[in-house]
């Protein structure tokens, strides 16, 4: 095997753990989401409030759908 298929590997196996992360923590991760965007609304005085709404909710969306279930342990 070549230095190539050996990062792939990596890579790959990488991906599977920050996808099983993702399902163990996705509370704390929304949790972290939306203080973020309350902070950022905050800083832009309001100002952009419809878009933070939204880049919010797809940024949880697009963690449901990486996040791996977890398994029963």
């Amino acid at each position: 095997m070549g230095l190539m298929d050996n990062l792939k590997g990596k890579a790959e196996e990488l991906k599977e753990k920050a996808s099983e992360l993702a399902g163990k923590h996705g509370d704390k991760i929304d949790s972290v989401v939306d203080k973020t965007g309350e902070a950022i609304d905050k800083a832009t005085k309001h100002k952009y409030s419809d878009k933070i709404v939204k880049g919010t909710s797809a940024t949880k969306h697009a963690r449901d759908d990486f996040a791996a279930k977890p398994k029963d342990d």
